[in-house]
């Protein structure tokens, strides 16, 4: 077996030089690697201005930020967080870093265009940051850039939705790669029934990034040509319709919210059967559900638009699809649930983040139908209970997937082990941090607290208070994480090949990998949790 490794302390062959070697490879697990860097600095700018978002609101009126300044504040950390960080993280990072691994392959299907992607992304990030500080101002719309604000502002929207453009190609090349390289790539006996539910889960979205991203780069266009020639598509006076934005958008960008979550869902199902040494219950069930939350989650996207104005009729439907997806989300719920039930389980890292996913995303699910049912939206809409919410799925969702994919695949990145016990006592904080952080926002909201609001009455400064407070709190719990990783990463205790014993192909590997994956093409016999075919040695 090779041993010239993928770890990042890896030095360049040949004399070329090792920034060349990393900028320009075609390996995908450097690839990934440099996705997983770039989106963890984009990850602490982003958190970075959210504690100063939180700070200005911890007393009523002007603290230390103007309002110009907090409304740019909310839309670049909006823009980051979303369209930088949480739709590439798991799947550009890990799914680049894994996926040819767990389907037995070399790379990719198309090494070069994944290369592409990359860069792509890399531009497009850095023209979404440059938009802040270029123009006549860093953007103010908010990260939905509704119009027709967006189209008439005299803040550099122009620029910000430039970067959106060039990140959602980045996107939909990557959608695509991922497709062919399931359908092609897999090794000798790796039939669909045997893929990883991680793959399958990276399947249904990156049909997602294909179908639905387009929608978005379209729209993003539209808006820089009505700043820039002024056509009236989204202007009523001259025969257009804002509305049609909203549709436009949100076409896209609710399937976007299952770009996020569902690719977490993926390593969540990973995670489970290898801690409780159970094969996952109801396999075909998942993966039945994933796909049907790819589809479904297509179908729902005016319940965004329920006080925008539109039939009964249309409220009615839209409202009955919105509870329909949440089944399938249940119904991994259900099945995660049931494969620990009398599971030999062992309370390792990736399990608590795991097991804080499932609560926490619960906690975002089980609101998100207050925000489906018509009646109820009409309340709460566009107040703070949206916000907490929001942030319950995306951060609590895929943010605590993210770090359950880290902590798991740490060894393997690696091969060397973390401190379990600060990676566990970090996790404990993130949970207590983020439902100090998110909750009061629930009732904040159903006290009438509208969001994105710069001020606000006397009245809900306690809530405020307390959601500052729990900001705190995760930040010092983000804090322990990063510090236990990259002290581990240079430090930690050096690790074999499987150290958590799992059954999937790229445990099967030296850790850090080598730089060509396979000697020998692997031939699969067994399932991915069949744990029965797991070597006493192979965590040596």
């Amino acid at each position: 077996m090779a041993t010239e490794a993928v770890s990042p302390g890896f030095m360049a062959s040949g004399g070329k030089s090792w920034v060349r070697e990393w900028l320009f490879t075609l390996d995908h697990k450097r690839i990934g690697m440099l996705y997983l860097w770039c989106i963890t600095l984009f990850f602490a700018i982003g958190v970075c201005i959210g504690m100063v978002i939180r700070m200005e609101l911890f007393w009523p009126g002007k603290d230390f930020i103007g309002q110009q300044a907090y409304n740019a504040l909310f839309t670049v950390h909006g823009v980051i967080m979303i369209f930088i960080v949480v739709i590439p993280s798991i799947p550009a990072a890990f799914g680049n870093l894994f996926l040819p691994l767990q389907l037995g392959a070399e790379d990719v299907a198309f090494p070069r265009l994944n290369t592409f992607s990359f860069w792509l992304y890399v531009i497009g990030g850095a023209t979404a940051l440059i938009s802040l500080f270029t123009g006549g101002g860093a953007p103010d719309t908010g990260w939905t850039f509704y119009v027709p604000f967006s189209a008439v502002t005299t803040t550099n929207v122009s620029v910000a939705v430039a970067g959106v453009f060039i990140l959602g190609f980045s996107s939909i090349l990557t959608g695509l790669n991922f497709i062919v390289t399931i359908h092609r790539l897999r090794a000798p006996g790796l039939t669909w029934t045997r893929l990883t539910l991680f793959a399958w889960a990276l399947y249904a979205t990156a049909w997602i990034q294909v179908l639905a991203t387009p929608i978005l780069s379209i729209t993003v266009v539209l808006i820089i040509v009505e700043r820039l020639l002024g056509l009236g598509i989204f202007d009523p006076a001259r025969g257009g319709d804002p509305i049609l934005y909203q549709h436009l958008f949100w076409i896209y960008s609710h399937p976007a919210v299952y770009i996020m979550i569902l690719p977490a869902m993926g390593v969540i199902s990973d995670i489970i059967p290898v801690f409780c040494r159970k094969s996952i219950f109801g396999y075909k069930t998942i993966v039945g559900s994933s796909l049907a939350i790819a589809f479904a989650g297509s179908l729902v996207w005016a319940h965004h638009m329920f006080v925008s104005g539109m039939s009964d009729t249309a409220v009615m439907v839209f409202s009955f699809l919105t509870f329909i997806v949440a089944v399938p989300s249940a119904v991994k719920v259900f099945n995660w649930l049931s494969t620990m039930y009398k599971g030999s389980i062992r309370l390792e890292p990736p399990l608590i983040y795991a097991l804080g996913f499932i609560f926490l995303f619960a906690m975002g699910g089980i609101t998100g139908l207050v925000l489906g049912s018509a009646g109820t939206d009409m309340h709460v809409h566009d107040t703070y209970f949206v916000v907490g919410h929001f942030h319950y799925v995306i951060f609590g969702g895929t943010g605590f997937g993210m770090f359950a994919a880290i902590h798991y695949w740490f060894p393997k990145m690696y091969g060397r082990m973390y401190n379990r016990k600060q990676a566990i006592t970090a996790a404990l904080i993130l949970v207590v941090g983020l439902n100090g952080l998110y909750f009061p926002m629930y009732l904040l909201g159903l006290e009438g607290m509208p969001r994105r609001y710069y001020d606000y009455l006397p009245q809900f400064t306690s809530l405020h208070r307390l959601s500052t407070y729990g900001s705190w709190i995760t930040f010092a719990g983000l804090a322990l994480m990063f510090w236990n990783l990259i002290h581990s990463r240079y430090r930690g205790e050096p690790v074999g090949r499987n150290p958590w014993k799992a059954a999937t192909l790229e445990w099967t590997l030296p850790s850090p990998p080598p730089t060509h994956n396979f000697d020998t093409e692997p031939v699969v016999t067994h399932g991915p949790y069949d744990f029965s075919e797991v070597r006493d040695d192979d965590h040596a």
